[in-house]
């Protein structure tokens, strides 16, 4: 007893020690790491089979199945700019992704601009972020007809409702990029059908646009999915790769523009968003119902999961996780 006593208060001692690692980059955890031998020993001697990750690979091996990993130190920004300097990115649409995407790209020195309604709240709202009107803010149609590289980052029902227009000013030699790839997937539905003429291509950061940038400015970078729809130029996937780059994602893996498409839908917004929603609330009305206090209700379900168990599930994974919750 006093055994199992002396090792609960030794990793507590080092989980308190790790916790300001959460906010920080891989590169900085594996110093922090060393920087604290005496914590590290401790956990490795209570988990002696945990394995810390390893960033900055081109292959990681996921359940037995080897990936490429696409990374961030594979475009330098000397070598990113030297790319695109030839291209226009033109955002069409300024919402959570453009917002974020639009942001990164341009602190990486790449040529961007943004289309929006002229006037409208996206204006607006671009022009606090510093784009300026006739220069680097355009109506739709002038973004359209100046970029190169046309990012469609408007919500899945507007793009629908101005493919119409949108479809006739993506010309021959131009290249067509989404962020989510429903619009294309369920084309016989949403009508957007892209030109045969024109690089098809997709990065679907793994996050909202707000993190996609906060993460950016923190010197890190957010994973994210890239795909190729249609190759015309042959260089539809080397080109996706560096738009994620530019757009402020640190690690990039590939996939198909359906698998995006059914992982959001089933993923994002069935699961991480629909199914953690109704947990959420099922455990407070019950906790509730059970003469449990508001705040004793929303600590043991809000609280818990989102300043305890998520950033350390996110900073060591959940076996590790798991270990602890046995421990405690």
């Amino acid at each position: 007893m006093a055994s199992k006593r002396a090792s609960q208060q030794a990793l507590r001692a080092a989980c308190k020690a790790a916790a300001p690692a959460q906010k920080r980059s891989f590169a900085l955890l594996a110093a922090q790491r060393a920087s604290r031998p005496a914590a590290t020993a401790v956990l490795q001697h209570i988990f002696p089979q945990s394995k810390q990750q390893t960033r900055g690979v081109k292959t990681l091996d996921f359940a037995g199945t080897k990936e490429v990993v696409y990374e961030r130190a594979d475009w330098p920004l000397p070598k990113l700019q030297e790319y695109f300097k030839n291209d226009t990115l033109a955002l069409i649409g300024y919402g959570s992704q453009g917002h974020g995407q639009g942001l990164n790209a341009r602190d990486n020195g790449l040529n961007v601009i943004v289309g929006v309604r002229k006037d409208g709240r996206s204006w607006k709202m671009a022009e606090e972020d510093g784009w300026v009107p006739g220069k680097t803010l355009f109506s739709i149609d002038e973004a359209l007809e100046k970029g190169t590289i046309i990012m469609n980052l408007l919500s899945d029902a507007a793009q629908s409702q101005t493919w119409k227009e949108i479809e006739p000013k993506i010309t021959k030699g131009k290249t067509l990029y989404f962020s989510h790839g429903f619009s294309v997937v369920y084309k016989d539905d949403t009508g957007v059908i892209p030109p045969k003429d024109v690089d098809v291509i997709l990065c679907a950061p793994k996050g909202s646009g707000r993190t996609v940038r906060s993460l950016f400015k923190e010197g890190r970078g957010i994973n994210g999915s890239i795909a190729v729809w249609q190759d015309v130029t042959g260089k539809a996937k080397e080109k996706a790769v560096a738009l994620g780059v530019a757009v402020g994602t640190g690690y990039l893996y590939e996939t198909t523009f359906e698998k995006e498409v059914y992982s959001d839908l089933y993923g994002e917004r069935g699961v991480l968003m629909g199914g953690i929603q109704g947990m959420f609330l099922a455990q407070y009305e019950v906790l509730r119902k059970n003469g449990h206090s508001p705040s004793e209700a929303f600590n043991e379900t809000v609280e818990e999961a989102t300043q305890s168990l998520y950033p350390l599930i996110g900073a060591h994974g959940m076996d590790y996780v798991r270990r602890i919750v046995c421990f405690r």
